[in-house]
C-alpha cells in the first residue's frame, strides 16, 4: 500500500473477495442448518463479511463535504435501490413468493438493505464526523441501545444502519496512514492467520446455531430469544471480535494486480444480481447440492466472474447507474 496505484489494487482484490464470500454465504446459507462444516463457515463469514466491507465504504467516504456529494449518493445508492426494490418485487411475485405484487419501498428485500443503510451511513457523517472519535463511541452505544427496541427492525433497515454505522464511521475514521502502519506491520501476516485460524476454530467448536441472527443486526433482542439485560453487553463484545476478525483478514489481502482485481470495481453489479441466480439454483436444485463444496465454491466464485465482468456492465449500466 505505498502508492495510490498500490492502495487502488489492494481495495479492489479485497472487494472482490468480500463480495465472492457474500455470494457464497448465500449460497450456502440454505444448507447451513444440516452441515457443521457449513454452518462454520457461514457463521465466520455473516460475523465479518459486511462490517468489512462496511468499513471499506466508509473509508472512500472521506469525500462526503464536497459539493455534489450528497446527490451523487442519492444516484449511485438510492435510486439502485427504488430500481431493484422494484424489480424483486415482480419477481417475487412472478414466482409466487408473493400472493400480490406490492411496491414497499420501505421494506428492503433480501439483500437490499444494504443500500438503503449506506445511504443513511452518508448522511449521518454530516453529524458524527465532526465529534470524529467521540462519536464512533455514541455509535457504538446507538448499536446496542436499538436492540433494546422491538419496533426497529427491516423497516427502513433501521435495526442494521444503527448495528453496522460504526463500521462505517472507523473506515471513515481510519487514514491511509493508520492502515499502512496496521497492514504493514512486521507480523501483521502470521497474526492474521492465526485470528482466523482460531475464529474458525472456536465458531466450529462452540458457535449456537440459535445465535446467527446475531450476526445478521436486523432485529431486536427480544426477537432473538428474549431479551436480557446483559444483551448490551453481548453486542459490544461481538463488536470488538468482530474488529479483530477484520484486522485479522485486511493484512491478508495481496495489493498485486490480478484478473479478478477489476471485478472489485464493479461488486455492486454482482451485489445486485447475484440474489437471481443464487435464488434459482436454490428453487431448481434444492437439495441435490448440498454436500458438494467444490461445486459450491466453483458455482459461487463463476457468478461473481459473470456478474462483474465488462459484458454485464456494460449491458446493466443504465439500471445500476440510472443517470439523472
Amino acid at each position: 500500500m505505498a502508492s495510490t496505484t498500490s492502495r487502488s489494487k489492494y481495495f479492489d482484490n479485497a472487494k472482490f473477495i468480500l463480495i465472492f464470500l457474500v455470494v457464497f454465504g448465500h449460497m450456502i446459507s440454505p444448507y447451513k442448518d444440516q452441515d457443521k462444516i457449513l454452518f462454520t463457515l457461514y457463521s465466520v463469514i455473516f460475523l465479518f463479511h459486511m462490517p468489512a466491507f462496511i468499513l471499506i465504504s466508509g473509508y472512500f467516504a472521506k469525500g462526503f463535504r464536497k459539493k455534489g456529494y450528497l446527490l451523487k449518493t442519492v444516484q449511485k445508492i438510492l435510486i439502485p435501490y427504488f430500481i431493484f426494490q422494484i424489480i424483486y418485487s415482480v419477481v417475487y411475485f412472478l414466482v409466487g413468493k408473493e400472493k400480490t405484487l406490492e411496491f414497499d419501498l420501505f421494506q428492503p428485500h433480501w439483500s437490499l438493505w444494504f443500500l438503503l443503510s449506506l445511504f443513511f451511513w452518508n448522511l449521518l457523517l454530516y453529524v458524527f464526523a465532526k465529534v470524529k472519535w467521540v462519536g464512533l463511541f455514541i455509535a457504538v452505544l446507538l448499536g446496542i441501545a436499538i436492540g433494546y427496541i422491538d419496533q426497529a427492525g427491516s423497516f427502513l433497515s433501521l435495526s442494521r444502519t444503527f448495528v453496522f454505522f460504526p463500521y462505517f464511521l472507523l473506515g471513515y475514521l481510519f487514514n491511509g496512514e493508520y492502515l499502512k502502519k496496521i497492514l504493514g506491520a512486521k507480523f501483521a501476516v502470521p497474526v492474521g492467520v492465526v485470528i482466523i485460524a482460531m475464529t474458525f476454530l472456536f465458531f466450529g467448536l462452540g458457535f449456537p446455531q440459535d445465535a446467527v441472527p446475531w450476526l445478521l443486526g436486523d432485529t431486536s433482542y427480544e426477537n432473538m430469544g428474549g431479551m436480557q439485560p446483559s444483551d448490551g453487553l453481548l453486542r459490544a463484545l461481538q463488536y470488538g471480535l468482530t474488529i479483530i476478525v477484520i484486522f485479522g483478514f485486511l493484512p491478508l489481502i495481496p495489493s498485486n494486480q490480478y484478473r479478478i482485481t477489476k471485478i472489485g470495481e464493479r461488486t455492486l453489479y454482482v451485489y445486485l444480481f447475484h440474489g437471481f441466480i443464487i435464488k434459482s439454483i436454490h428453487a431448481v436444485l434444492p437439495n441435490a447440492i448440498s454436500d458438494n463444496y467444490l461445486f459450491l465454491v466453483t458455482f459461487s466464485l463463476l457468478v461473481c466472474l459473470i456478474l462483474g465482468s465488462y459484458m454485464m456492465k456494460k449491458y446493466t449500466r443504465p439500471l445500476v447507474e440510472l443517470r439523472i
